[in-house]
């Protein structure tokens, strides 16, 4: 499916800086806030979602601080980029977009984290709340990822492991390696998506964000979420809830299983034929999912 064109682009300021954005569709129904992952991915992969607004509300996605089309800000440190920070940045452009009083959330994988912390903060004006493809906490996160990598063909493995060892992890038979992962777990659409390679591209340009939050790939969180849990406080969240993840997710049933565990009124979706984005390998049958759910909670 096409994806349908902004209606209207713009940025916000937020502490000095700005936060582009892009809204999809006609004022209408409760509009739906898109959380793109990475940390540092971008919103460019997420625009399928954008399809959300033929059923009659609108679809704001955003770039967030340090990424895309947003400020970027390659001399800051790990005591700058928090959660704290993004949380505030969403706050401010649900503010300035007049939207704070009634929306939706959905975030995707590192944008689920973060809907997470917003949603147990209950704040007032989420209506519902989307989690897709994300880990309730980094420890589960990375259980998932070596139970996968350990699956992967033997001369994948030692490719990988080689060159961790000797510290060439941007060597190009690593980078293969990598992507042997990623078209089974990641993106089952190959070759990926304009929008999707667009992605890559964002963290390639600029990795700040990616880097220190996260770490050098998806098998080594180093950075400051290394630690980072919301299980414990999942029982907070007040919003209806949709779990969403794929068969081959990298996010797998394991890392999912806290929200559904612990979030009073949730319900969860396994796409049969995705890995870690569904609404680009099923795109028509997620856009169904989520609308009905979003019409749910409205």
């Amino acid at each position: 499916m096409a994806i349908p064109e902004p209606n209207h682009t713009g940025t916000v300021d937020f502490n000095g800086h700005s936060t582009w954005y892009r809204i999809t569709g006609e004022p209408g129904r409760t509009p739906l806030v898109v959380l793109h992952g990475g940390p540092g991915a971008g919103h460019h992969y997420t625009l399928s979602i954008a399809g959300i607004a033929r059923q009659g509300r609108q679809v704001v996605h955003y770039d967030q601080l340090g990424t895309g089309l947003s400020t970027h800000l390659p001399d800051r440190g790990a005591d700058f980029w928090t959660v704290q920070l993004f949380l505030d940045e969403l706050d401010t452009l649900l503010t300035e977009l007049g939207i704070a009083d009634g929306y939706h959330l959905l975030g995707q994988s590192w944008g689920g984290m973060l809907a997470a912390e917003h949603a147990v903060r209950r704040p007032a004006g989420l209506r519902g709340l989307v989690i897709a493809n994300s880990p309730a906490s980094m420890e589960l996160w990375l259980e998932a990822a070596a139970e996968l990598r350990a699956a992967l063909p033997p001369e994948v493995q030692r490719t990988l492991l080689a060159h961790e060892a000797a510290g060439t992890t941007d060597h190009p038979d690593y980078r293969a390696a990598e992507q042997v992962f990623n078209d089974r777990h990641v993106c089952r659409v190959t070759p990926n998506p304009p929008e999707v390679q667009a992605t890559w591209d964002n963290i390639a340009a600029d990795p700040t964000v990616y880097h220190t939050m996260n770490g050098p790939n998806e098998f080594h969180v180093v950075g400051t979420l290394k630690d980072w849990s919301v299980i414990d406080r999942l029982h907070l969240v007040e919003a209806p809830t949709l779990l969403v993840s794929g068969r081959y997710d990298e996010a797998t049933p394991e890392t999912l299983k806290p929200f559904a565990d612990h979030i009073p009124d949730v319900r969860w979706h396994m796409f049969e034929h995705s890995s870690h984005m569904p609404h680009v390998e099923e795109e028509e049958l997620y856009l169904r999912v989520v609308g009905e759910f979003l019409d749910s909670t409205d």
